[in-house]
């Protein structure tokens, strides 16, 4: 389902105000992202590929529990390719504290409160 044009708008409004707030965190997050997905898809992609091909040698050498290990690789790995990957902890943890952290608080949630300010903007204007 498509965004419509006033979603795409406040997409790309969150989008800057995020590049504002902590441009390192934005770019550093937006490329560490890019490079797993594509590993995850190749991974998936070869599994299912090996999975095929243990189907296939099952089922020229009736052999049932080669093919069903390979059609249990194929789901697997289909799985795994397709599923979003699970975020990993901070990087660069040195005694409890991301390295370059602020040590006092950020300025009272600004970014947050911008997006609750226009959430709730955008609900008064649909109804």
């Amino acid at each position: 389902m498509a965004l419509s044009e006033r979603e795409q708008k406040l997409l790309e409004q969150m989008e800057q105000a995020l590049y504002a707030e902590d441009p390192r965190f934005a770019t550093r997050i937006r490329s560490q992202q890019s490079g797993r997905a594509s590993r995850r898809l190749l991974g998936g992609i070869l599994g299912i590929v090996v999975g095929l091909g243990l189907v296939v040698f099952g089922v020229l050498g009736q052999s049932v529990w080669l093919g069903a290990l390979g059609f249990a690789l194929m789901v697997g790995a289909g799985v795994w390719a397709f599923s979003p990957a699970k975020p990993k902890g901070p990087t660069g943890v040195v005694g409890g504290t991301a390295r370059g952290a602020r040590t006092k608080a950020p300025s009272s949630g600004t970014f947050m409160q911008r997006l609750e300010e226009r959430w709730e903007r955008r609900s008064r204007d649909q109804w």
